[in-house]
Order: C-alpha cells, then structure tokens, then sequence
C-alpha cells in the first residue's frame, strides 16, 4: 500500500482512527489461530456507518482488499488479513441501540460485547442464550460473522438462531438492511440467514436484531464423574434419548481437567478420566423432573459420582471453570491449536475412540473438551510450533481426526467457522461442486474479491 493512500485515510478520518505503525501492523496481524499470521498496510477504528463508507470509497480508488474485525478471538484465521490492505475495527461501534421487552428483542451496533449484552438484557428479566467461550471479549459481529455457538446451544440454539434483522455494508459502498422484528418473515429470499456464518467475505454489519427469549426461572447443575471417557460419552446419547434436553451438556477429558485445576483450584478431582457438566433450567417442576432423568441416565453408563451444585456459586464456579479451558491448555505448552468437529451424538464415544488412538500413536498430548450435547468436540493439542517434527505429527494427526469426523457424517466445523485453518478440507467434506457454487456466490457481492479475501476457498480465483 502506498503511503499517499495512508495519508489519504489519515485525512478523511483523522489520525485518531488510523494505525500503521509497526507495532500496531504487527498486533493486528493475527487472531486466536494459532501459527497464523499476515499483516496488514493500516488498520481503521470505525466508529460510524459514515467511517465504513470512507473505507470502502477509498479502499476501491486504490483496488485494496479490506478485512473486518472485531476482538480477534476467531479460531479459523477469520479476520487476519491474508492480502494485506486495511483492518477495519469495528469495537468502537459498541452501542446497545434499544432493547424492546415488549417484542422481545434487541438492536446492537456489532462492537457489543457478547457478555454486555446478556448483563443488559437478563437486568430485565430477559435471556439471549448464545454464550461462546469467548463471550467476555468477543463481539456479536464477530459472532454472527462466524455463527458462533457455546454451552446452551443444545437447547437454545446458535447466533444465528436469534438473529432477525441485518444492516449490511458491500464491498463497493452500497448498503441494505435484511429482515425485519417480526417473528415470521418470508418475504423474498431469507438473506439474513444467509448472511450469518459468511465469515466477513460477503459484507460488513453495522446494525443487527437479535431475538430474546424471557429468562429461565430456575436451573440445577450437574457434575458426572467418570472413570472412562467413553462411558461419559455414552451418557450424551442416553440423556438425550429419554427426551430430556439440558440447557448445558459438556465434556471436558483429564488432560483438560488437570489444566484447569492447576488454573482455576476448585476442586476438580485430578483421577477421574472424564467429566460431564451438565445443566437444567426452566420451570421449576421442569426442571425437577428432568434432574431425575439425568441422574438415571449418569448411572446407567458407569458413573464414578454424581453432584448437584448447592448453590448459584458453585453452580456459577464449575461454568468458569469450563469456560477457563481453553485459557489453562494454553498454559501448559508454548503452542495451543484449538480444533473443532462435530460428529451426531451417538458417534462421540466412537470419536473420543479415535482422538486417543491418534494421541497415543502420534506421541503428542490432546485435551479434548466441548459441547459434547450438541456433538461438537475440541480436540486442543498441547505443543510447540518451534518442534517442527512434533508439528508434523500434529497436523497427520488433525489429518486423521477430521477425515473420521467427516465419514460419521459429521462437520470440520461446528462453531468456528473455515476461514484459513479449515480451508483445505472443505472440499473433502461439501466436494467441489458446492465449492464452485459459494465461489459464484462470492462473486456475485465481491467481484473484485477484496473483501476479506482468502478465506473459506483454499485459492481465490
């Protein structure tokens, strides 16, 4: 990028919102993505649509490829600028614009924080269920972006679930609103849904709608202990089976649970193979009769112990320490890779199968943990990208993972989206027919291929 272009940006939106020094290129050179890394030529901070506009109109004079981003805590590489050209930040646009209790929804500028979003609405008596773990950091742009899901996505469903309405920048400047607050809306092609999930290579959002739901009156905590992994895999399938859905069903293997215990010091047994975090919420008498379901179903499959939380703390306490997991694997080794599958529930004993087979064969050191309710599993290596024979065993053994997710008639992804880190094995998964029909699609909003180029499709055309 030419410096008269900087000097341009600088111009029309003030020193304030445009970085380029070499500290700030190299921060905003990566994400979450582990051994992923390509620095930008400048970096904006939008603070309005007005800010977004200017990028777009000047980024197009000059042919330069543009990437949003919110807080960086995407685990595909979504959001580091592969082509280089402008980052544009949108945290600065961070307000909370209404929230209608009347008609149960919420308008949000995409800078808002996941967690401030939840405090604001549940100060109301009010619920919006997608909780990713990264959701004390991470934007509901970035979320819609990546269609992020988290714990309760079993029983409430993912982001895109809850979006209504979708304020859209495209790369040439135009801009359109999908979607409306109304609960039923068939009017035309549904492209909020379709924008959801599309990783930032389709538009930018400025305004989103987000449904609520009211808040659950009561909720009861489980933690299963167990000595075998696949026995607490097996429960996941047999909770499920006898009707019952829990709010929250988590798997978390001894290599996580050591780390988190060595992190967080709450009392996790350190012997035990596997524990299941499990919760129920709703009415009262509900959620009564599904605690007796759930504990039938931890005892049929060889449970060491079953605990009921006593307390809003406690219960409050083991879902920090589910939602610090990622945080303790990363302190034990110098590299963490976070992947993410997902298999249909009664295929996770036969993939728990698997994952410690290749561990054991590759001779590396896999904590998995994840959303076991839903199917969705992180197998997280522990490693150091500076062993590059030991990388290699990593990525044969990703290799392998993957392949046996996609033959259960699983996903490469269930939350995290494809961006770089699962490029090249979507192909595998969707085959090249679908890839040449997203890459038509692409086209048709991005001819140039300068928003957020290099994602999702191993090689842009």
């Amino acid at each position: 990028m030419k410096k008269t272009f900087v000097s341009k940006l600088v111009e029309e939106l003030g020193s304030q919102k445009v970085l380029y020094s070499e500290p700030d290129l190299i921060c905003y050179s990566y994400d979450a993505t582990p051994l992923t890394s390509f620095k930008p030529d400048a970096i904006v901070r939008a603070f309005n649509e007005e800010d977004i506009l200017k990028v777009l109109q000047l980024a197009a004079q000059e042919d330069i490829p543009v990437t949003t981003r919110g807080s960086g805590t995407g685990l595909s590489g979504g959001s580091v600028p592969v082509k280089g050209g402008i980052v544009l930040v949108t945290t600065a646009m961070n307000k909370i614009i209404e929230i209608d209790a009347d008609d149960l929804s919420v308008t949000v500028e995409p800078g808002v924080v996941t967690s401030q979003l939840h405090s604001a609405v549940e100060a109301m008596d009010l619920f919006y269920p997608p909780d990713p773990g990264s959701m004390k950091i991470s934007t509901i742009g970035g979320n819609v972006a990546e269609n992020a899901g988290g714990l309760r996505g079993l029983k409430y469903g993912i982001t895109g679930d809850y979006v209504m309405s979708l304020d859209t920048f495209f790369i040439d400047g135009s801009k359109v609103r999908y979607g409306t607050k109304c609960v039923k809306d068939v009017a035309g092609y549904n492209l909020t849904k379709f924008m959801v999930g599309t990783e930032g290579t389709i538009g930018i959002f400025t305004r989103i709608v987000l449904k609520l739901v009211p808040k659950p009156k009561t909720k009861k905590t489980f933690l299963a202990l167990y000595d075998d992994v696949i026995d607490a895999a097996r429960t996941v399938s047999t909770i499920i089976s006898r009707k019952v859905i829990p709010s929250t069903l988590e798997l978390m293997d001894q290599v996580t649970i050591n780390c988190v215990e060595d992190y967080s010091q709450i009392g996790l047994p350190r012997d035990v193979a596997a524990l299941l975090l499990i919760e129920a919420d709703g009415h009262p008498a509900v959620v009564d009769e599904e605690a007796v379901v759930i504990e039938e179903a931890c005892k049929a499959n060889n449970i060491r112990t079953l605990r009921i939380a006593k307390s809003a703390q406690e219960s409050e306490e083991l879902f920090t320490a589910r939602r610090m997991a990622l945080s303790a694997l990363a302190r034990a080794k110098p590299t963490t890779i976070l992947e993410d599958i997902t298999v249909p529930r009664p295929a996770i004993p036969e993939m728990m199968a698997l994952i410690r087979e290749v561990t054991e064969k590759s001779n590396i050191r896999i904590g998995t943990f994840g959303h076991a309710g839903d199917g969705n599993l992180h197998p997280t290596c522990l490693t150091d990208e500076r062993d590059l024979n030991e990388i290699h065993r990593v990525h044969e053994a990703y290799d392998i993972i993957f392949k046996k997710a996609i033959s259960l008639g699983g996903t490469i992804s269930g939350e995290h989206g494809t961006g770089i880190a699962k490029s090249k094995y979507l192909p595998q998964m969707v085959g090249p027919k679908a890839i040449e029909l997203m890459r038509k699609i692409k086209a048709c909003f991005d001819p140039t291929g300068r928003l957020n180029p290099g994602k999702i499709f191993l090689t842009e055309k």
